[in-house]
């Protein structure tokens, strides 16, 4: 389980989010725990460190994240 404000890397790659689809590339990108917003599954909203085609904050499967 992660908390709010915990620094982590997420795996986009192949995910699609508000109409800007990510490379396979996009294995690590770095962010901040915002809040939990489903528990099962567990889905998390992050804040991304850099913006992508003006995406900043992404909902991600716990699966996705990894700690810092």
């Amino acid at each position: 389980m992660f908390q709010p404000n915990q620094r982590v890397k997420v795996d986009l790659s192949g995910m699609t989010v508000k109409g800007v689809s990510f490379s396979q590339n996009v294995r690590e990108a770095p962010g901040t725990i915002l809040q939990q917003t489903s528990v099962e599954p567990p889905v998390y909203l992050v804040e991304l460190l850099f913006s992508f085609k003006g995406v900043k904050r992404v909902e991600v499967p716990q699966e996705r994240i990894q700690p810092m």
